[in-house]
């Protein structure tokens, strides 16, 4: 998760166990705007055999149950946008019921965009076992997958940017909240401790270019005052950035609680 830095200093952001795996989040983010119920990602799911999840252990509440604990059926959502195709973004996307593969939320619109879905279809042997085809073709098959042509407003309130060197075309959502906007981070940022420029993963397809994004991303949120929302760290939610003699750094981390 931290690539080239080493193992001696990333130790001290998420200490690892006995077999060097560390604890992440895969926060998802739930949204309310006009008449629509949207939906940021949707975890791994649970349909992968044991021995799949034997590599990754999850733990905790499943997708069904997170929702419910919000009053959230998985009927009510309108819209999910799949920032990106990996596995632990997606898997949720669909579930298996009595042998037959079929979209997870039955009245809503799974987006992506057509680059990233040629990408994940046809894939690179660096990412070959991040996308599987059980988490995609489904989506296809019962014409529940849309597209988004470009970045801008996608739909009110929530802005699309593309980025390019995680994976091919990632879509990161810029959400206005207020006065604020809230940025969902994916895997530009999967949690604080990555806010150095230095620290990329190892996953990333093209790391340079993903220091290139990083860098104009950051100067853009310390300069705007944006939130960054975290979808893997597991602990911190929320964090407001500044500028500072070492470059842009964390100025406060805090959990985000909506307000009416």
């Amino acid at each position: 998760m931290f690539g080239v830095v080493p193992k001696s200093i990333w130790e001290n952001i998420n200490p690892p166990d006995s077999k060097n795996l560390c604890t992440w989040a895969m926060r998802l983010l739930y949204i309310e705007t006009g008449h629509h119920k949207v939906l940021i990602d949707t975890g791994m799911g649970e349909k992968q055999s044991p021995k799949f999840f034997s590599y990754y252990e999850p733990q905790g509440p499943k997708l069904e149950e997170s929702l419910a604990l919000k009053g959230i059926q998985k009927e009510d959502i309108t819209d999910v946008l799949l920032t990106h195709l990996h596995f632990d973004h997606c898997g949720g996307a669909v579930e298996e019921k009595e042998g037959i593969l079929k979209p997870f939320f039955p009245n809503a619109k799974y987006w992506t965009n057509r680059a990233h879905l040629n990408w994940a279809q046809f894939p690179n042997e660096r990412e070959k076992a991040s996308f599987l085809k059980e988490n995609i073709e489904p989506l296809i098959q019962h014409g529940a997958l849309n597209f988004i042509e470009k970045e801008g407003e996608w739909i009110s309130g929530i802005d699309i940017k593309f980025f390019h060197g995680h994976t091919e075309s990632m879509m990161i959502p810029f959400i206005k909240y207020g006065d604020r906007t809230l940025v969902y981070c994916a895997d530009l940022l999967p949690s604080a401790g990555h806010i150095p420029l230095p620290y990329i993963m190892a996953y990333d397809t093209r790391p340079l270019l993903t220091m290139e994004e990083k860098k104009l991303f950051l100067n853009q949120v310390a300069k705007e005052d944006q939130i960054l929302f975290f979808e893997h760290d597991p602990i911190h939610e929320c964090a407001e950035l500044e500028k500072t003699e070492k470059g842009i750094r964390i100025k406060r981390t805090f959990n985000f609680v909506a307000q009416d």
